[in-house]
């Protein structure tokens, strides 16, 4: 007897369908095979559902069993696969009645017949909801919350495989699990550190406000125990919540990874990823035998945090080109392509030098001019180009460690954020995908940043004396643009323009 059954293939951020043909013969040794161009997960999958039917209590047919896993020409990889394999069978023997077939089902078994936290249940129900004819999805129930914040989709939390069958048999439902809606307004929580904390350093805070507010790239550099690293982490202090578009964007990423915890809906706050310098290219970008998202798309629309960036390897940050530039990462393998997003904000630390102390008011530098320059020209200049905000942090004196003067808190940094974030918003809202003014293209930035003749003039001059390249002259306009939007101002002045010049490397 042949039973069919759909469920959902996951390929980047995407869901294809799949139908899971299930065929018992009634002639020919017993066997159990999977065909349809499976990976090794999917292979095992005949002794888990083998192993979970017989724990269930149902007689597991000792006859040629056939499945086929359609397309073919799509790579199934997972333990999603056991649950549709298991009610295929289970159809096929006459254990449940065929039904319109407008279900889809989605899950891993463990050998005792219950159904697991399964990766990728958001992308599954966008997936089902998108195609029109899929009316009921079945997930683990663990998973089911991720599922359950898309609309228009009825989502069935599912325990085990006996429970399961009693609600398609009629005898006992399941109650759907009800629509979360997803609550931009959470408490914040605690942060690492705020900003008054650090003790000085206004210059670098003014330029860590500037970062916040645009989502522009930031680079501080200074002597070791100037207070970089603290700076960068309290950065998610002043970053405002993310709003529902956003979170179902950053949601998606992290369901396809695997790193929703059972029993969680979304993602609330914004990400902020430190990754040690031994990382390797596969682990910033993503990629893979069977591509998974790296850390610049676990960031997206939240902070990457490169600590000490001169150590990295260089390959590993030319790798950065371009998504920081696309806002996308884009893998290609022998098996398929894929596609993750990538719009983060990067916050770098460097040193000055290798020993740290060059240029410093109170110590001595070691090094020698050569082994400056070699220590510089491990960033690259494009990727320099392509950092919007540079900016010094000093040794902080002595005097002004026991200074008692009440320092500006993060929630007051917070407002100034938002209330340029909203005016961001209001302004980009028609363009899809488009939150902050350092996501702006081109041609966005001829619209909504144009400059007065005085201003003209200006930024002519500062191309010529500094060299500035066409990259630098439009990230330039786009940082003036979050600083008239700090002041409220619906144009860029000059003294916009002025200081957003001071945070660009001068060529």
């Amino acid at each position: 007897m042949l039973a069919k059954v759909k469920t959902c293939a996951i390929v980047g951020l995407s869901g294809v369908l799949v139908e899971v043909e299930v065929d018992i013969a009634s002639r020919g040794l017993p066997s159990f095979n999977i065909v349809g161009f499976s990976g090794k997960a999917v292979e095992e999958a005949r002794e888990r559902v083998k192993t979970a039917l017989v724990n269930s209590g149902f007689a597991f047919p000792l006859k040629k069993i056939t499945v086929n896993l359609a397309p073919s020409d799509i790579l199934k990889e997972g333990g999603s696969y056991d649950l549709p394999i298991a009610i295929g069978i289970l159809k096929a023997c006459g254990e449940i009645d065929e039904t319109e077939n407008n279900e889809l089902f989605y899950g891993e078994l463990s050998l005792d017949g219950k159904v697991r936290h399964t990766k990728g249940v958001l992308l599954v129900s966008i997936f089902a909801k998108e195609c029109g004819y899929i009316n009921e999805i079945y997930v683990p129930k663990d998973s089911s919350k991720e599922g359950a914040i898309v609309e228009d989709t009825t989502v069935f939390p599912v325990s085990n495989i006996q429970e399961l069958v009693n609600h398609l048999r009629g005898s006992k439902k399941i109650l759907p699990q009800g629509v979360i809606n997803i609550d931009t307004d959470l408490n914040r929580g605690k942060f690492e550190f705020d900003f008054c904390e650090v003790i000085g350093q206004e210059q670098a805070k003014r330029a860590l406000t500037i970062a916040a507010a645009g989502g522009h790239n930031i680079m501080l550099s200074g002597p070791p125990g100037s207070g970089k690293t603290m700076l960068a982490r309290a950065l998610p202090s002043i970053l405002p919540m993310l709003s529902a578009r956003e979170v179902l964007e950053v949601t998606k990423v992290y369901s396809v990874a695997g790193l929703l915890s059972p029993g969680e809906s979304y993602i609330k706050n914004r990400s902020f990823r430190a990754p040690h310098h031994s990382m390797s290219l596969v682990g910033l970008i993503g990629g893979g035998s069977h591509p998974v998202p790296g850390e610049v798309s676990l960031s997206h629309l939240g902070v990457l945090f490169l600590d000490e960036m001169a150590e990295f390897p260089r390959s590993v940050l030319e790798s950065m080109r371009q998504p920081m530039e696309d806002g996308k990462v884009v893998i290609s393998r022998a098996l398929g392509r894929v596609e993750y997003p990538a719009n983060f904000t990067l916050v770098a630390a460097v040193n000055p030098c290798p020993c740290g102390y060059n240029g410093h008011p109170r110590k001595v530098c070691s090094c020698t001019p050569t082994q400056i320059i070699r220590y510089k020209k491990r960033i690259s200049g494009p990727i320099m180009d392509r950092i919007d905000i540079h900016v010094h942090v000093p040794f902080v004196e002595p005097s002004l460690l026991d200074n008692t003067a009440a320092q500006v808190r993060s929630e007051q940094i917070l407002e100034e954020v938002k209330s340029a974030r909203k005016l961001q918003y209001e302004r980009l809202m028609h363009w899809e995908n488009m939150y902050t003014n350092s996501q702006m293209r081109n041609k966005q930035v001829t619209t909504y940043c144009s400059l007065s003749p005085e201003s003209v003039r200006l930024v002519r001059t500062a191309v010529e004396k500094y060299d500035l390249s066409t990259r630098g002259y439009f990230r330039l306009l786009k940082v003036a643009r979050t600083i008239a939007d700090l002041a409220h101002s619906s144009d860029i002045l000059i003294a916009h323009l002025a200081e957003a010049l001071q945070y660009r490397i001068k060529g």
